[in-house]
């Protein structure tokens, strides 16, 4: 019996010990980053928020964009797993800088707008400048990409961008320095310049926790950054997800030659929105303002004529892009009217001839939104982990259809679809009421002529049935569905009552849908927007000869959309948008030559799928 006994106890004694060294070998078994499905997956022993680590640090750059004596520091914030430190696991990067982190405690007046109602060609009222306090002293520079990323085996890192929060120098609203700081972060988290703990101080912090793989993302603003880093060429940022980037500030806040504001920001202009980012040290303020709002903004944004000049080609990183190494998967919606569509595509098409990897997504909705989590997870895995997942193979373009969520894109070869070529619409008189669209070049139409009223909105006049401040073209009521997928482009030959006159194209679904549950995509499909001074160049504004008639050629806004049978295709030609452009007294005379103006329409399958949808 005590021999049985014996050998039970030796047994439990035994299994206690392999537990002991099975839960110790669980133990000290390292955490890493997992993959499935060609994604990182949450890892629940980087989940533990309590135990991130969260420091603030200051790099130094190789600029001193407020002139004070001393190259400018940037404030950066790193938020990563705990075993960076206990396990000295290194990791990749997801980055997102933002000249917004700092909010200012004091409201953003609406007199800091520029009045929008004088006349074409002459100055409008001088602007208030306001004095705003920013929110400097937060704890955490941000929160944002943290509980997406960290989790999924990555490092988050954020900075403020110059002369914005605890940043120094000064903001310039797309100047060079906004490039290079982030470079400087990015050449700190790869090891070639050092950090500091404060913005004097020279005890140095290594981000020896960094693989060196660095991708970017952020919407707006924050979108633009990242675009502004790749063009630097700097090694080690290899991927960025742009989320609806500004990629020009003249397109911004022109149009063609046009001085038109953004959606929703009626009279915003460049040194706006110096001032209402403009949230660093107080102490710099005054000399900032003076040498880039009330100097360099002031002789170079011409709020006079709306010419693209090199001032604002200083800001348009189309122009930067041949250093460009990082692979760019772009984010838009075609009906963002604020930082509208031409952004993205315009850098997408100019990546694409690069030879850089591209993809785009696009959706049907308005500002921001970015891709589904699963692309960019793929993105990031590929670029910064390494891991082949097949991502160089997927379609280059998604477009979410218009009764699909974002996270439910459609595959297609590219954008624009390379099924669709432009058809060419010809416009039948028809004034006030409305005219046709249509292929066949009707017989001599003549002339007919608006008078500009800003006080009627696009939608109303597309709503009219009947209106001298309007010119509507539309097709016979479509039988089968079309599917426009590119860059509409309209030719108007016109002559202007005055030397100077707002024109607006929209192109729009009717009948309009009314009802309160109207998708974004029912009425409008594309806009656009053109100074007629600027029909030779957008670089030279001529004033316009009474009874002369001029020709002016320009693009819409791209867009991938289908227009269900039922509806009619509108062309509308008016003058000044009351949501866009500036409110010159009424009255303008704008006549149209019929014969001479026309509207390309990308179709896929061409003319003859334009054909079989009025069968």
């Amino acid at each position: 019996m005590k021999s049985k006994h014996l050998i039970t106890l030796l047994f439990f004694v035994s299994l206690s010990f392999a537990n002991i060294v099975k839960s110790n070998a669980q133990t000290s078994q390292k955490a890493t980053p997992i993959f499935k499905d060609g994604q990182a997956q949450i890892v629940p022993a980087f989940s533990d928020e309590t135990k991130w680590i969260r420091e603030d640090l200051w790099v130094e750059t190789d600029f001193d964009s407020d002139e004070d004596g001393k190259l400018d520091r940037m404030h950066v914030a790193v938020t990563r797993p705990f075993q960076t430190e206990t396990e000295k696991l290194k990791l990749p990067i997801i980055y997102e800088s933002s000249p917004y982190y700092a909010k200012s405690s004091t409201p953003f007046p609406s007199n800091a707008f520029w009045d929008v109602n004088h006349e074409l060609g002459q100055p409008g009222k001088p602007r208030v400048h306001p004095v705003l306090d920013g929110t400097i002293n937060r704890p955490k520079l941000s929160n944002s990409q943290i509980k997406t990323w960290v989790p999924r085996g990555y490092i988050v890192v954020h900075s403020s961008s110059p002369g914005t929060g605890l940043s120094e120098g000064t903001p310039t609203v797309g100047g060079d320095n906004e490039s290079l700081a982030p470079k400087a972060v990015i050449d700190w988290l790869c090891g070639r310049r050092p950090g500091y703990k404060s913005p004097d101080s020279n005890e140095k912090i290594e981000a020896y926790w960094s693989t060196g793989k660095v991708g970017m993302t952020g919407t707006s603003y924050n979108g633009t950054i990242p675009l502004a880093a790749a063009t630097t060429g700097v090694k080690g940022l290899e991927a960025i997800i742009p989320v609806a980037p500004n990629t020009s500030y003249y397109h911004y806040y022109r149009s063609n030659g046009l001085i038109r504001s953004p959606g929703g920001y009626l009279g915003e202009d460049i040194d706006v929105l110096y001032d209402y980012i403009h949230s660093g040290d107080k102490s710099k303020r005054a000399h900032n303002n003076a040498k880039i709002r009330d100097t360099e903004m002031k002789n170079g944004m011409d709020r006079i004529n709306g010419d693209y000049n090199d001032f604002w080609a200083g800001r348009d990183y189309l122009n930067d892009m041949a250093p460009m190494q990082a692979a760019l998967l772009m984010s838009h919606g075609f009906n963002d009217w604020n930082v509208m569509p031409e952004h993205s595509y315009r850098i997408y098409k100019k990546a694409k001839e690069m030879g850089l990897d591209t993809q785009i997504y696009y959706h049907q909705n308005g500002h921001g939104g970015p891709p589904p989590i699963k692309m960019m997870n793929r993105w990031f895995t590929h670029y910064l982990h390494g891991i082949e997942n097949g991502v160089k193979q997927d379609a280059k373009a998604w477009i979410v259809r218009e009764n699909d969520t974002q996270n439910h894109p459609t595959p297609y070869a590219d954008f624009p679809n390379p099924k669709a070529s432009n058809v060419t619409l010809h416009l039948n008189y028809g004034a006030p009421e409305k005219g046709e669209l249509s292929i066949t070049k009707p017989t001599i139409q003549g002339i007919e002529t608006l008078i500009d009223n800003y006080n009627f909105s696009g939608e109303t006049l597309a709503q009219t049935e009947q209106t001298k401040h309007r010119l509507l073209y539309v097709t016979p009521t479509l039988k089968n569905d079309i599917h426009i997928s590119g860059t509409a482009n309209v030719s108007i030959n016109l002559a202007s009552s005055k030397p100077a006159a707002n024109l607006s194209v929209w192109l729009v679904s009717l009948p309009w849908n009314t009802n309160k549950d109207a998708k974004i995509t029912d009425n409008i499909i594309t806009r656009g927007w053109a100074d007629p001074q600027n029909h030779m160049s957008i670089r030279k504004s001529t004033p316009l000869e009474k009874g002369t008639f001029y020709q002016v050629t320009f693009n819409l806004m791209p867009d991938d959309q289908i227009i269900k049978k039922g509806q009619q295709i509108g062309l509308m030609i008016f003058s000044s948008d009351k949501a866009f452009t500036l409110h010159p007294k009424p009255g303008t005379a704008l006549t149209v030559n019929l014969d001479l103006t026309h509207l390309n329409l990308p179709i896929v399958g061409g003319t003859e799928a334009f054909k079989n949808a009025l069968k």
